[in-house]
């Protein structure tokens, strides 16, 4: 009898677990940047394997492709 509650038991909360109504998707607040958006990153050891690392936004040029008939 013991065995059958506790077989009960879990087939119920992974029937629960199963079928949430609301699922949690994660999703990142900042949006990723366009293509035509680069950044430079300046990367410095501190003490204990720590880094300080800053990076500055700069404009990419086109890429420009060039094709010939012949």
């Amino acid at each position: 009898m013991r065995r059958l509650n506790l077989l009960a038991a879990l087939l119920l909360t992974g029937a629960a677990g199963a079928c949430a109504p609301n699922p949690i998707i994660a999703r990142d607040p900042v949006p990723a940047p366009g293509p035509e958006v680069g950044y430079v990153c300046d990367s410095r050891p501190l003490v204990l394997n720590a880094f300080d690392t800053k990076c500055t936004p700069v404009a990419r040029e086109p890429q420009v492709v060039l094709r010939s008939k012949g």
